[in-house]
């Protein structure tokens, strides 16, 4: 079997997006993808990730937010980096010349609870965004082969 294509998903604080990325990506494409997450700043896990991937049967408990000048300090190689929001797609940092950078972006959904005036319309945020970061992951790896061809 080839070896599996190593991809970097990458946003601001490696908290929400980012983590239900490479959530998605083990669980649906694990045997084809080998993916990460990292951020530009660490802000933690965000536990309203935690609890609407654990609805949809992912579990991303377990995940540490990472900064990405980790990975590129112990010289970890990637074939993809995915930039997931607009901050992390303006600074994302260089990477080896193999490397193809591509940007996927999604809504923020803690900046979009914040205005929520209940935990379900705040975790209503969540599931859109995990839902539509799904549908992106579903189209891996084809579509990183196909973007900005």
């Amino acid at each position: 079997m080839a070896d599996k294509i190593r991809i970097l998903f990458l946003c601001t604080g490696n908290s929400c997006r980012s983590q239900m990325a490479e959530g998605w990506a083990r669980h649906l494409k694990g045997e084809i993808l080998d993916p990460y997450s990292a951020g530009i700043e660490i802000h933690g896990l965000n536990p309203n990730a935690v609890k609407v991937m654990k609805e949809a049967g992912v579990d991303i408990s377990g995940h540490k937010s990472k900064n990405v000048t980790d990975f590129l300090r112990d010289g970890s190689e990637f074939d993809f980096v995915v930039t997931v929001c607009g901050h992390a797609n303006e600074t994302c940092p260089v990477f080896p010349a193999k490397t193809r950078i591509i940007h996927q972006g999604f809504d923020d959904p803690p900046r979009l609870a914040e205005t929520a005036k209940t935990e379900e319309e705040a975790l209503s945020h969540f599931r859109r965004v995990r839902d539509e970061i799904r549908a992106y992951i579903e189209t891996l790896p084809g579509s990183l082969y196909s973007e900005g061809q």
